[in-house]
């Protein structure tokens, strides 16, 4: 017998942003002041938004501190373990270290040249073990996607950047590089290609960082024009990801079986993470529609919350650098 889907309302806005992002993503808490930090990517300038809560409820307590960052757009934000005060982010072409006070650049790593046309920084995450991942977008892959014509293999890639300065190719033709996570006992890595409407799986070597073993889990059933955005999982192994394009957050097993899927009043849902003291307050990031207007009563651009019942997520690790 087949298990039924399960179909869940997440609620309408949490937190209202003033004014709505326009691309809101990479949300990340901080359970030291108990802090709500995200992107919105294109902003004007970017703008990182920092919004301090109340750790039992989630409740909002004060307005948003706007951090402007005249630089790049900043595509994805995380802590670092031991600086305070500062974010390793992804921008355009590369990496960069942010301060949180001053909205100060200090590129670390440029990955893409000049002459690397339609292609651009863009998800990234950490691994338990403190090193960086981030991968890019191949805009021209994207564009003959749409239009039926034929590309080859997309030159998107993913790279790891470790503590020590290191940095080192992992995967090749990738579309649409987006969210990951690891496995709670660390054995596996998942990745998602947007583009294919993909979740790749990886064995993982927690010491050395090494990926291996690649599978493809593809999302059957989604829509032309879905794509699977950020990714978290919880302290079972689910996957939570963003469907941008779809309402929703889709629950999957780490063997890709769609579980269940909580609904949000935005067509463009970009991003979850797990906050709160006992990590178990879904926030969520949100866009407005890229190319199309916003359909009437369409809340895309401000934030969500949602607490599943007897869910605890992993948390979102820090860089060791």
């Amino acid at each position: 017998m087949s298990q039924q889907l399960i179909l869940k309302n997440g609620g309408d806005v949490w937190h209202t942003n003033n004014p709505a992002n326009r691309l809101g993503e990479s949300p990340i808490y901080r359970s030291i002041d108990s802090t709500l930090h995200w992107t919105d990517i294109h902003a004007t300038p970017c703008t990182i938004q920092i919004l301090k809560i109340e750790p039992r409820t989630g409740d909002v307590l004060g307005p948003a501190r706007i951090l402007e960052v005249p630089f790049d757009p900043i595509t994805v934000i995380r802590f670092r373990r031991d600086v305070p005060g500062s974010y390793i982010c992804g921008y355009k072409k590369g990496i960069a270290f942010l301060s949180e006070e001053s909205g100060e650049v200090e590129v670390v790593k440029e990955l893409l040249k000049e002459d690397e046309t339609g292609l651009t920084m863009n998800d990234g995450g950490v691994d338990p073990q403190g090193r960086f991942w981030i991968g890019s977008v191949d805009l021209e892959a994207i564009d003959a996607q749409q239009s039926g014509k034929e590309y080859g293999e997309p030159r998107g890639k993913l790279w790891r950047y470790s503590p020590d300065g290191s940095c080192t190719i992992m995967e090749s033709g990738v579309m649409i590089g987006n969210g990951m996570c690891w496995s709670p006992d660390g054995k596996y890595m998942f990745y998602n290609d947007s583009g294919p409407q993909a979740v790749w799986r990886y064995d993982f070597d927690s010491k050395t960082g090494d990926i291996s073993n690649k599978t493809i889990m593809t999302l059957d059933g989604l829509p032309k024009g879905v794509m699977n955005d950020g990714m978290i999982n919880d302290e079972s192994g689910n996957l939570w990801i963003a469907m941008w394009m779809m309402h929703s957050i889709n629950v999957c097993s780490p063997e890709g079986a769609l579980l269940q899927t909580i609904e949000f009043p935005a067509r463009c849902i970009t991003c979850p993470t797990w906050g709160g003291e006992n990590n178990d307050i879904l926030f969520v990031a949100s866009a407005q529609p890229i190319v199309e207007k916003a359909a009437p009563g369409d809340q895309g651009g401000h934030m969500f919350r949602y607490k599943p019942e007897g869910v605890k997520g992993m948390p979102t690790y820090e860089f060791a650098g």
